[in-house]
């Protein structure tokens, strides 16, 4: 047979783990120092500019006539 569980205590137990691991989510997102987040917003602005660098344009030039047209 099981062992008896009062749940009052199984909720609370479950309560502190997530609480915990919400704490330690915040550290790891809040705990940092200037330098890293400095150092960490670069990368991503780097690596918007990379993919920037890719994307092709949709200008006047690039768009083909349609079929059928008569200036042509």
């Amino acid at each position: 047979m099981a062992d008896v569980v009062n749940l009052r205590q199984f909720r609370k137990r479950a309560e502190r783990a997530e609480k915990e691991k919400t704490a330690e989510q915040n550290r790891l997102s809040h705990g940092r120092t200037k330098a890293e987040k400095s150092l960490t917003k670069a990368l991503n602005e780097k690596a918007a500019r990379v993919l920037d660098q890719g994307k092709l344009e949709n200008g006047a030039a690039g768009k083909a006539k349609p079929e059928g047209d008569p200036e042509t």
